[in-house]
């Protein structure tokens, strides 16, 4: 008989998942972006970077608490993926407010960045990603904004098929309560 796995599964790696990565280059993006455009002082130019900051940390708390409470993995990606949207609502109220277009989702700039997005699978080691997009921080007002719409789209996105998975995981397998009940149960039946 195989032995049973153990009652703490592997957890963590968020590093590795691409919603990590999207949220990061957000939030890096954002406080480049928030230093140029957004008065320091403001409580916008908090309130913007302090979303992003949460999506990636939320991300992070997830995966570390995986280990014994899947719930608490869903509820915190949710968390990240609702950060997100509050920061893309700033962005679009930017452009509103200062008369700047929004892309549509079929324009050349959005669905170039996409694609660029999308192409880069790369490890951690290459952040030929992180500095390309960059260079979107020393662009305008207007592409800058449009440009971050794009990417926290991309990044909430990541989370929506991420929650998918975790939901499928979580149904399938159970969370933390009933490992412990299976082991126990199997402890007490083989002796």
């Amino acid at each position: 008989m195989d032995d049973p796995p153990g009652l703490i599964p592997p957890h963590g790696g968020y590093r590795k998942l691409r919603s990590f990565q999207a949220a990061q280059l957000v939030y890096d993006l954002t406080v480049a972006f928030c230093d140029r455009f957004i008065d320091r002082r403001s409580r916008t130019h908090d309130q913007m970077v302090q979303a992003a900051r949460s999506g990636v940390q939320n991300i992070a708390e997830g995966s570390m608490a995986s280990a014994t409470s899947r719930k608490t993995e869903l509820k915190l990606t949710g968390v990240a993926r609702a950060s997100l949207e509050e920061l893309l609502l700033d962005y679009e109220d930017f452009l509103r407010q200062r008369g700047l277009a929004r892309w549509p989702k079929d324009s050349t700039g959005a669905i170039e960045l996409r694609k660029f997005f999308l192409s880069d699978q790369s490890d951690e080691s290459d952040r030929s990603d992180k500095k390309a997009a960059c260079t979107l921080a020393n662009s305008g007002p207007e592409e800058a904004a449009n440009a971050l719409i794009c990417l926290v789209n991309q990044a909430s996105f990541l989370l929506h098929k991420q929650l998918q998975y975790l939901e499928g995981k979580f149904l399938s397998e159970g969370g933390f309560s009933e490992r412990l009940y299976r082991q126990r149960r199997l402890r007490r039946d083989g002796s």
